[in-house]
């Protein structure tokens, strides 16, 4: 894949909404943006947690084991529903915590479904001559949808005088999971349903 199909896919994928982007943006409404550096390196790490495994390893192992792939979908599933349940139960109390931790950025960033289109598709295997510098390029446009996220998060708090916003916000980013969180359910049981 060239460079510039490379940029353009992984950047549109990146910034596509997701569970990863709908955290980055609620932490920077509910607190500050400068949250979103802070949480930038869990982000990151759990991205390459799912990615450079399933460069080296990813084909081999969803060819022979395609369960392998259902279990990684269902897992994310599942987290992603957890989260939608705690933003929905969280009371205006609640609403400027720091609930959305780096470690929960973390787990859900390894478990993104997007991460596997990373892993398995998007990114060479790591005995190509391009894997690191198409790696270095994922980090870097990571890193910018990230702030990306973090400022549209922001934005939505300018010139809000009560919590109101942030609680309707919290809501919709709790619809948000839960429809992330039933796609990936609905596409692991299509892929279950021809074995069955």
């Amino acid at each position: 894949m060239s460079y510039p199909a490379f940029i353009s896919a992984v950047f549109i994928l990146l910034l596509s909404p997701g569970p990863t982007n709908t955290l980055m943006g609620l932490a920077s409404a509910r607190n500050s943006f400068w949250l979103v550096p802070k949480l930038l390196p869990a982000e990151l790490l759990g991205y390459l947690t799912m990615i450079v495994p399933l460069t080296w390893l990813g084909g081999a192992l969803i060819s022979r084991w395609p369960e392998t792939a259902l279990i990684l979908k269902a897992a994310a599933a599942i987290w992603v529903m957890y989260l939608a349940t705690k933003l929905w139960v969280a009371e205006n109390k609640d609403i400027t915590d720091r609930s959305v931790t780096a470690g929960r950025i973390y787990v859900t960033t390894t478990l993104n479904p997007k991460a596997l289109v990373f892993g398995l598709v998007l990114l060479p295997s790591p005995t190509a001559p391009d894997f690191l510098p198409k790696l270095g390029i994922f980090v870097a446009l990571a890193s910018i949808v990230a702030a990306i996220w973090g400022l549209i998060g922001s934005l939505t708090q300018v010139g809000a005088r009560t919590q109101r916003r942030l609680m309707i916000l919290q809501r919709a980013a709790s619809i948000w999971l839960v429809i992330v969180s039933c796609t990936v359910a609905a596409g692991a049981l299509s892929s279950l349903i021809p074995c069955i």
